[in-house]
């Protein structure tokens, strides 16, 4: 792993690339809701200005194994991770080292470690440098640690990496990472140990003032924007001026913050996703998530966000241990009642560093370990056994739910409902986005992770 640049004479090489889940054989990966993965444009950005990058997109594009490079770099998510793999060991079959990064890199480290070169724990931000300069210098580690920041500012994106790429026109933009609530199944507080990080608002606005010629609608990509509701304050009072359009994801407590919506709606806002999960009580204990259930619960804080014209991206939940297969008709019951703009019927997914995987694994329920690895799991499968269910029928029950909620009747009589019909821009786009849903109900069901076609063999450091 000497400094190969400085043995060629040239610039050093360096090649990022975002995995695909997997692909079906003979078949073109699924295009819809393809936007910009701002990891890569992060890394793009922390890179020094004497390194040459290129950037694939494995779900849009061939990858080019034998285009000159000295070094390759992935991040990693535990969906991508059989992908990553595979891309990994064709690069290190020519003699490319691999370096990966990511949720999955950070929670499954010594996994990782066994398909490449070097492994970045946590953050990059404080270490990425460094081991650009390690390599030039033929010391590259075998794992860097990020460090905990106490905030995020100075963060650069380089976008201009997605060049030529038909991603949604969609502007992403992270205002701050993590969450502080400690939800059993989410990977996000087992990554971030139910931190919260901001950046400082005049840099967002900064960010969004040079990109808002090219995006008519932005996505604040926060794992939680109300997670800390004082300072995202601040950053609305600024956004409000700029009026721009957005949407974003939060917790749902923020709804009952009559003040805290009518900022949001002033300063933009017109949409929110929000993880409803279950309408039962127990079960929402059971994930961490009574929360959910407070100050008048869900009917109160919906009318809150009608009143604000805030529109609804609703998700649930199924597979928990009280789950049934009437648990499938109830939430879609609430849902159409409800006229949510658009919603996710999705299963339960055990994802590795999670109290949730951790339970299942000491009660023996995963039927496959690792999951993600497993050549019988593939994509909208439950890799562990519920308690009321076969794993089967859940995921059966959840298309069949989502088939149900994008069904033409249901997509006619939520259009027109008054909860989709207070805000111009949103019910244009209603219909486009709701048979974008509808196209896709079935298409990822049962799809590999990996590429299915692929012959190689995975070669261990």
């Amino acid at each position: 792993l000497g400094d190969r640049a400085a043995q060629r004479g040239g610039m050093m090489r360096l090649t990022l690339i975002h995995p695909a889940i997997g692909r079906r054989i003979g078949q073109r990966y699924i295009r819809s809701w393809q936007m910009e993965p701002l990891p890569a444009a992060l890394i793009a950005g922390l890179t020094p200005a004497d390194v040459e990058i290129r950037f694939y997109d494995d779900r849009m594009e061939q990858l080019p194994y034998d285009e000159p490079t000295d070094l390759v770099a992935l991040s990693v998510e535990t969906y991508t991770a059989r992908r990553a793999y595979q891309v990994a060991s064709e690069y290190r079959r020519r003699g490319i080292p691999v370096v990966m990064g990511g949720f999955h890199a950070t929670l499954c480290s010594d996994e990782v470690a066994r398909y490449a070169e070097s492994v970045v724990v946590g953050e990059a931000e404080e270490v990425w440098p460094l081991l650009i300069d390690d390599f030039r210098h033929g010391r590259l580690q075998a794992r860097y640690q990020g460090a905990p920041r106490a905030g995020l500012s100075g963060l650069r994106y380089d976008r201009s990496i997605f060049g030529g790429k038909r991603y949604l026109p969609l502007g992403l933009i992270e205002a701050g990472r993590g969450c502080r609530f400690r939800c059993e199944f989410c990977a996000i507080q087992s990554f971030f140990n139910a931190g919260h990080q901001l950046r400082p608002a005049e840099e967002v606005v900064a960010e969004i003032a040079q990109l808002r010629g090219t995006r008519r609608l932005f996505f604040f990509v926060d794992d939680n924007f109300a997670s800390d509701r004082q300072a995202a304050r601040q950053l609305l009072e600024a956004l409000i001026p700029l009026r721009i359009r957005w949407v974003t994801q939060l917790s749902i407590d923020a709804a009952h913050d009559t003040e805290f919506l009518d900022l949001l709606a002033r300063a933009g806002c017109k949409g929110v996703l929000i993880g409803f999960e279950s309408l039962d009580r127990a079960t929402l204990k059971q994930m961490g998530k009574g929360f959910n259930l407070m100050r008048g619960g869900y009917a109160a804080a919906l009318d809150n966000l009608r009143r604000a014209r805030i529109s609804v991206y609703a998700t649930f939940v199924f597979g928990y241990d009280r789950d049934t297969p009437e648990t499938f008709g109830q939430a879609l019951d609430f849902a159409l009642a409800q006229h949510f703009y658009i919603a996710a019927f999705n299963h339960l997914t055990p994802f590795p560093g999670t109290p949730l995987y951790e339970r299942l694994q000491r009660d023996g329920r995963l039927l496959y370990e690792p999951w993600w690895l497993d050549e019988r799991y593939s994509y909208n499968g439950l890799p562990f056994e519920p308690l009321q269910m076969d794993a089967s029928q859940v995921q059966r029950l959840c298309v069949e739910t989502r088939r149900r909620f994008y069904s033409l009747r249901s997509i006619t009589r939520r259009g027109l409902a008054r909860a989709n019909r207070g805000d111009a821009f949103m019910w244009r786009n209603f219909l486009p986005i709701n048979l974008m849903h509808r196209g896709e109900v079935g298409q990822r069901n049962h799809y590999p992770l990996g590429d299915a076609a692929w012959r190689g063999q995975l070669i261990e450091v």
